[in-house]
């Protein structure tokens, strides 16, 4: 229903929220195109269908109008994806943006500066984003990462689309995936939550008990868990105000019979650098001082099993400190038993920017079923919530402001 394939969109102006929050370098040159590649599928689509399309993105989280978060250097990087020439539009949002995209033909491409220049964007301000409607007729959300926002370009602005906005490509295929892991996954079903806090996975861990049978904790959270356990955990990072949690989640398990799965042993450390003296231990008899850093050698291959015999895995934050060489095999071994429990036929899911990172760190991201493209879109998806820039789609707005004629 909210897909573009049911739309054709010759004759129509297609205003399009992408995400093109991409890392630049010090010249300002774009080092990672990923999310705008991931753009193109949808673009493409209108473009074969003879429409006219206006991107919208952000970049970065700047104060006010600053020319070092300006969407320019987007433009040969796109240009050359689609291979024709794109409008940049540098003014400030405002009647030369009206005029420029008024005067747009069939198949054209323009984009726009970046939104977060305006503070109505981020305050859902309905003003700001009743303007930015009137430069289309037809809006698509194609930027599940922005999701989780309640963003003039991401929810508010549907209110002006009424029965005219859509999910893009890459959205549809983020809702897909997950809903697949969430309501109809194939069991056995593992999940492993790393990272270094409880805190920010609390949610999704509590949304998952009702749902997988094998759960696997690592990271710095884990210490978390151990302390709570009784164990000795020395310096490594641990939630203190998180024990009592920790012990009910653990208690929630056992009612519910699932496999819970902590590290049996650790990469410990005397310090927080690749260069510090390291050795490992059982994880509940960390050295006074010393830091668990990683996983260790038992626990790769323990975790490794488990995944081996899981036919749906989703896997949310590492499982060590990867960044640095010493303590990377854990999460390593982890994103290759997963690789392999998929080509071996099991359905994967990963997501978070530090876990996509690894993965492509290491090379194994074409080996994993799907890799979300969303943080904490995807970490707030994952706990049962309701996106704004997805419901905003869903549901039929009424609001006076809707009246608007297209």
């Amino acid at each position: 229903m909210f897909s573009i394939n049911n739309v054709n969109f010759k004759g129509k102006k297609t205003l399009i929220r992408v995400d093109f929050n991409v890392p630049l370098n010090d010249k300002r040159q774009v080092t990672d195109d990923t999310r705008i590649r991931e753009s193109i599928p949808t673009i493409t689509k209108v473009l074969n269908d003879g429409g006219t399309i206006i991107l919208m993105s952000h970049l970065g989280r700047p104060k006010g109008y600053q020319p070092d978060y300006s969407l320019e250097p987007i433009v040969p990087v796109l240009s050359k994806l689609l291979g024709r020439n794109i409008i940049f539009t540098p003014d400030l949002f405002g009647p030369k943006t009206f005029e420029v995209c008024g005067k747009m033909k069939a198949c054209e491409v323009a984009l726009m500066e970046n939104l977060r220049f305006y503070p109505g964007e981020e305050a859902g301000d309905e003003k700001f984003a009743k303007e930015l409607s009137l430069l289309a007729d037809i809006y698509i959300n194609d930027a599940f990462a922005t999701s989780h926002r309640n963003h003039a370009s991401v929810s508010t602005i549907a209110k002006f689309f009424k029965g005219k906005c859509y999910f893009g490509f890459l959205l549809e295929n983020e809702i897909e995936n997950l809903d697949r892991v969430l309501f109809s996954a194939e069991h056995p079903f593992t999940a492993i939550i790393g990272g270094a806090k409880i805190s920010t996975k609390i949610g999704v861990i509590k949304n998952l008990l009702n749902k997988v049978d094998n759960l696997i904790i690592g990271g710095g959270m884990s210490f978390t868990f151990m302390e709570a356990l009784g164990g000795k955990v020395g310096k490594s990072i641990v939630e203190h105000d998180k024990i009592d949690l920790a012990k009910n989640i653990m208690q929630e398990v056992m009612l519910k019979g699932i496999n819970l799965y902590l590290p049996t042993d650790a990469v410990i450390a005397n310090g927080f650098s690749n260069e510090a003296d390291f050795t490992t231990v059982t994880s509940e008899n960390i050295t006074d001082g010393w830091m668990g850093l990683d996983i260790g050698p038992k626990t790769c291959r323990r975790f490794a099993e488990i995944i081996n015999h899981s036919q749906t895995i989703l896997w949310n934050g590492p499982l060590g400190v990867f960044e640095m060489e010493n303590f990377r095999h854990g999460t390593k071994s982890v994103a290759i038993a997963v690789a392999s429990a998929t080509i071996s036929g099991s359905f994967s899911l990963i997501g978070g920017g530090d876990t996509v990172a690894a993965l492509n760190q290491f090379n194994l991201a074409d080996h994993i079923s799907y890799v979300s493209t969303g943080g904490g879109a995807m970490l707030e998806y994952l706990e049962g919530k309701d996106l704004p820039g997805i419901s905003a789609i869903r549901r039929p707005h009424t609001s006076e402001h809707a009246a608007k004629e297209k």
